[in-house]
């Protein structure tokens, strides 16, 4: 939990988040992912400055579980002391112990987004899902927060102005935002009406651009011409026997031309699993992890 520190932007995590959301469908089918359609609402977590702290705590943690569909699991919320935001004690269950940072005894609107983290690692300890070593698994529990519609309450609690800064989970802001649209673009919704917090809707919208650029990436057919251009160059060298000079931060390759009939590999822009189609102009792709079909021109 930033506080009054500094606070990161940008995409530094942005491959363990596309790991993320391919580790997500691989453990649930896309059937599973798609019960989450409706984001956690507004009303069901608010906050009111006369709820009894320890009531109104349990009652956020009963909707954030009845939100991740675990409905014999019980929350026990206190607060104490720490460092960081929450802590929850992993244990068989059905009862989970969940800390909360005393700072939320005055700043209660954000118990909701505390709540929303800490509820998503019950989540995926039932699922037995997880990232080794300890900032990955975080990065994993915040994604699939978000993509899973709770996680919009994380970026909410996101402020920052010349003299101070608050921000919850280990995602940038930016990341969030990432994340949401992933999201937004699967369920057709628009987080954006939900945000209190200007700076979490600018970085919803910096995060948005960023995922948006991604589903115009060639092969696929919304590919711009900048971005036509170049693969038609590339797959050009890659006929010649050239494909192995792509650049860095090319999302595609090409096989060798030893390996039989050309053929174009690209991430999946829903799941980001890749993807391995014939170079044979107009074709259309489907997803066989996220069943995504994609419009493509290889």
């Amino acid at each position: 939990m930033a506080n009054g520190g500094p606070v990161e932007h940008g995409f530094p995590h942005l491959e363990t988040v596309r790991a993320a959301l391919t580790a997500l469908y691989r453990r649930l089918s896309p059937d599973t992912v798609r019960t989450f359609s409706a984001s956690v609402a507004p009303a069901d977590v608010a906050f009111r400055d006369t709820d009894d702290l320890y009531l109104g705590a349990q009652r956020v943690a009963g909707e954030l579980v009845s939100h991740y569909r675990l409905p014999d699991a019980r929350l026990i919320v206190s607060f104490r002391e720490m460092t960081h935001a929450a802590n929850v004690e992993l244990a068989a269950g059905p009862e989970y112990f969940v800390e909360l940072n005393d700072r939320f005894r005055t700043h209660r609107r954000d118990i909701g987004a505390a709540l929303a983290h800490e509820v998503a690692h019950v989540y995926l300890h039932r699922l037995d899902l997880s990232f080794p070593g300890t900032r990955a698994n975080e990065i994993l529990t915040d994604t699939v927060a978000a993509y899973l519609g709770a996680g919009w309450l994380l970026l909410d609690a996101f402020r920052e102005d010349a003299t101070s800064s608050q921000k919850l989970g280990y995602l940038t802001p930016e990341e969030f935002g990432y994340v949401l649209a992933k999201r937004a673009a699967l369920f057709g919704e628009d987080p954006g009406v939900w945000f209190t917090s200007p700076q979490a809707y600018s970085a919803y919208v910096r995060g948005r651009d960023r995922a948006f650029r991604e589903e115009r990436q060639p092969p696929l057919t919304a590919a711009g011409w900048a971005g036509r251009h170049r693969y038609a160059r590339d797959r050009r060298q890659a006929r010649d026997g050239y494909g192995a000079g792509l650049a860095g931060d090319t999302p595609y390759s090409f096989t060798s031309p030893g390996e039989g009939p050309l053929r174009v590999s690209f991430p999946c822009p829903t799941c980001h699993q890749r993807l391995r189609v014939p170079v044979s102009g107009r074709v259309r792709a489907r997803c066989g992890l996220c069943r995504t079909v994609l419009e493509c021109d290889t």
